[in-house]
């Protein structure tokens, strides 16, 4: 049994280790300098393995990977001239701002902070991290919206009540990306990997169908164990470390007062809220008629290319400056238009840091794709996994382990499964492991190394969320703690499958554990 000081001992030890990995990680450069430094390292390596033949074949080509060499003249004039493409063009930037803009308006008008004080009214001090965390699988279903709007808010929502703000991004922020593949409800993620996952096993069966939903059982129940551990690290070994480390200078902090509503502000909010239930009512309605053309051609709503959730960036925008606008011009806050605009300023100035980084961040994300690295690591990693010729519950939890780490190199769930499906499934099926588990175990491993990796192109905005409330936040610091929930992710979700398995509940619909 466990005593009080060895748990001290441990807890200490675990302190010692985060502290060294952030001192590290903070010598690193700033993270644009960072992004630009690893294009640069990206170009050279090209450079070098252009040269050599491999023998690994690319599935989307069915022919050996070459590397492209990004030091030819050639690349180095397709790199200039596509240079300020890449920048405009790099989606999480418009995702960002775009989001931003209304959120913007719904801050500075007033009315996030009337909201902030009504939820805290109904939420019990004790749930506030598991309803964080809660609410960022959730988010989920739209997108990218949760790393715009959940993750800043539980920073507020932290802030506001006298915890640790970072802790509050920490746990959104562990259940927005760390829970990436886990949701109560179906979004577009489910079919974009069944197609991959489809394609994949028809190259050993041509007639074999994957039901888009076939992990929608497992990915609902998987919210449980991931909810308990990013709740249990947050307030037991996250957050007193940071009032250990982090102290916040709550004088610095811009952020308005939370008093208690007065009864104007009441009644713009009310108003407001209705404004944006009535916005979001109407718009909805508009999906229901089967010939909405808000559906896809198949009359979906949740697909990739369904125009409903190609719009939920400008939804956002939308569903946060509508209400905003109203509370802003029933308080006072907002006398005429150009108060609305300064609100939107504001708001796009908190971004430049940010902006600056994104720009070095496309650069190098483009470089990468380009010189065909990234599918190099992720076909030789699962030709390896291959050759090692393990069980089926050793293979699948090698492919869990592997997936996390070229989830390091490549972030897009999609084109880390278009690489590693076509190798990972056919294989697995000559073991009876049927496409459905390969796909479950591969949102495993997709999901949990999302949070340490500063490649992922929302790392470095969380940076900034967290500088927010403590300036000397750096990449070493959000790694550090990250980790815990990484590492923890990675193990306990990892179990969770195999004792899903073992005990042969419903993967989803449609769904089987076995081929053949």
């Amino acid at each position: 049994m466990t005593t009080n000081n060895e748990t001290a001992e441990q807890s200490g030890l675990l302190g010692r280790v985060l502290d060294k990995i952030e001192r590290v990680g903070n010598k690193l450069p700033d993270p644009a300098m960072l992004f630009l430094m690893l294009m640069f390292a990206v170009w050279v390596i090209s450079a070098f393995l252009s040269s050599v033949s491999f023998d690994a074949i690319d599935p989307r080509t069915d022919s050996p990977i070459v590397v492209n060499n990004l030091l030819s003249a050639t690349a180095l004039t397709q790199f200039l001239t596509d240079m300020v493409k890449t920048f405009t063009m790099f989606a999480p930037l418009g995702v960002v701002l775009v989001a931003m803009l209304g959120v913007g308006i719904a801050e500075h008008s007033g009315f996030i902070n009337t909201a902030l004080k009504q939820m805290l009214k109904v939420t019990p001090a004790k749930l506030l991290t598991p309803a964080v965390v809660v609410v960022g699988i959730i988010s989920h279903t739209a997108t990218d919206a949760g790393y715009v709007v959940v993750i800043p808010l539980a920073g507020v929502i932290f802030f506001t009540v006298g915890r640790h703000p970072l802790a509050g991004i920490a746990a959104a922020f562990a259940g927005v990306s760390g829970g990436f593949c886990a949701n109560f409800i179906p979004s577009g993620i489910d079919p974009l990997l069944q197609s991959f996952t489809q394609s994949a096993a028809q190259i050993v069966d041509p007639d074999i169908q994957v039901n888009p939903l076939n992990n929608w059982f497992f990915a609902a129940s998987s919210c449980i164990p991931i909810t308990l551990v990013i709740w249990y690290l947050t307030d037991k070994v996250l957050e007193p470390r940071l009032n250990k480390s982090h102290k916040v200078n709550k004088d610095e902090v811009d952020l308005p007062a939370m008093e208690e509503a007065t009864p104007q502000e009441m009644k713009a909010f009310k108003v407001a809220s209705l404004v944006m239930l009535a916005a979001v009512v109407g718009f909805f309605s508009l999906t229901v008629p089967e010939t909405s053309t808000l559906r896809d051609a198949n009359g979906s709503l949740t697909s990739f290319s369904a125009p409903l959730m190609q719009s939920i960036v400008p939804l956002i925008f939308i569903f946060f400056m509508l209400p905003g606008i109203v509370y802003g011009y029933m308080t006072g806050a907002f006398k005429t238009s150009a108060d609305v605009v300064q609100a939107m300023s504001k708001s796009m100035a908190g971004m430049s840091h940010y902006i600056v980084m994104a720009f070095f961040c496309a650069q190098f994300v483009a470089a990468f794709s380009a010189s065909n690295l990234g599918a190099l690591i992720a076909v030789e990693g699962a030709g390896g996994l291959k050759a090692l010729n393990l069980s089926a519950e050793v293979t699948v939890v090698g492919m869990i382990f592997l997936v996390g780490f070229v989830n390091l190199f490549v972030g897009s769930s999609s084109a880390k499964w278009a690489l590693i499906g076509p190798v990972l499934v056919p294989m697995l099926m000559q073991l009876n492991i049927s496409p459905d588990l390969s796909q479950a175990a591969y949102r495993i491993g997709d999901s949990s190394s999302n949070i340490i990796t500063p490649l992922m192109p929302y790392f470095p905005l969380v940076v900034v969320y967290c500088q927010r409330y403590v300036k000397n936040i750096g990449i070493g610091t959000l790694i550090s703690m990250m980790l815990p929930f990484s590492l923890a992710l990675l193990s306990i979700w990892t179990t969770w499958l195999l004792v899903y398995w073992s005990v042969g509940l419903p993967l989803g619909l449609g769904a089987s554990y076995t081929y053949g």
